[in-house]
């Protein structure tokens, strides 16, 4: 194990339609969880870093589902709340098309909301080499958001390495709400990762190019744009590095951009070069959008050669 990792935010049960169409009495579904924090975890953690998430969750069985599989990765959850109160949230997926897919979330008011800072061991923070944060978790509630800062706060006064992804989740606040709160982090983060529609809450529409020197005159060393199936950009030391994405059959979208965060940040923990990063964060991705499931396609290293012969280990 050779570099640590803490996130925090939101893990939810996932009641998945395993058929597209419409949901009706008598619908096959699959048991899960997700959460965008959740998956980077487990994916750094599957390429051999330690990593830890800290979260809330119900005393209920999507809590112990959540909490059991995740140290079953190999997950540091020890900073979890197990709330007797408040039930985890749930979200219903509906595979509405063959290639449409279609969320409901029941998150409020849920376990996941209760994040606080009394879950925030500022020991553990400060002796990690990266704090990875989304726009997710300050979005659930005023303690949520709370709980971010005092983490990042950490982090910054120890030299940790910030890492913001700006996940973007319409249904929890308004672009004006999120880019208010999202300009605070970008300007004390060093790497963050955006959508072009993210990237777009903060600095004017234009070139993927144009937006990642926007976005670094803000402060982050590094800006990572994920463009989909057109690959990534990131922006490092005035340098445009460009990954091609890596071309799969996809079998599910769903959770690829965490996936690919978790490359990334295990590319970090490696040591190596940004290329090193992006290339490792585009197998990552791949092998996400192969496999039905937020994180179950996430590879363990041993793995990586699988879809393009090449040693990406280093």
């Amino acid at each position: 194990m050779r570099g640590n990792l803490v996130t925090l935010g939101e893990a939810v049960g996932v009641v998945a339609a395993t058929e597209p169409g419409p949901l009706a009495p008598g619908a096959t579904m699959r048991m899960d969880f997700a959460g965008a924090e959740a998956t980077v975890a487990i994916g750094v953690s599957r390429l051999g870093h330690i990593s830890a998430w800290v979260g809330s969750v119900g005393a209920d069985a999507v809590g112990t589902m959540v909490l059991d599989r995740l140290r079953a990765e190999g997950v540091d959850v020890s900073r979890c709340r197990i709330d007797a109160e408040l039930s985890s949230g749930l979200m219903l997926r509906e595979r509405r098309t063959a290639d449409r897919i279609r969320a409901t979330y029941y998150r409020k008011g849920s376990a996941g909301s209760r994040l606080s800072v009394a879950e925030i061991d500022r020991a553990q923070i400060a002796s990690a080499r990266v704090l990875h944060l989304t726009g997710i978790t300050p979005a659930l509630s005023a303690s949520a958001r709370e709980a971010v800062h005092t983490a990042l706060d950490c982090a910054v006064d120890s030299g940790v390495t910030v890492s913001l992804d700006i996940n973007y989740r319409r249904a929890l606040w308004s672009r004006s709400e999120a880019a208010a709160e999202l300009a605070k982090l970008v300007s004390r983060a060093d790497i963050v990762f955006a959508g072009l529609d993210e990237a777009a809450l903060l600095v004017p529409a234009g070139s993927a190019e144009e937006m990642a020197e926007a976005l670094a005159a803000q402060g982050p060393s590094q800006v990572v744009l994920k463009l989909g199936a057109d690959g990534a950009l990131a922006r490092h030391d005035g340098e445009l590095i460009r990954q091609q994405a890596i071309a799969v059959t996809s079998v599910d979208p769903v959770g690829a951009g965490d996936a690919f965060v978790a490359g990334y940040l295990a590319g970090v923990l490696d040591g190596g070069s940004v290329r090193h990063s992006m290339q490792l964060a585009a197998t990552c991705g791949a092998f996400a959008v192969s496999v039905l499931g937020d994180w179950e396609g996430l590879p363990f290293r041993r793995e990586l050669g699988l879809l393009t012969g090449a040693d990406i280990n280093r």
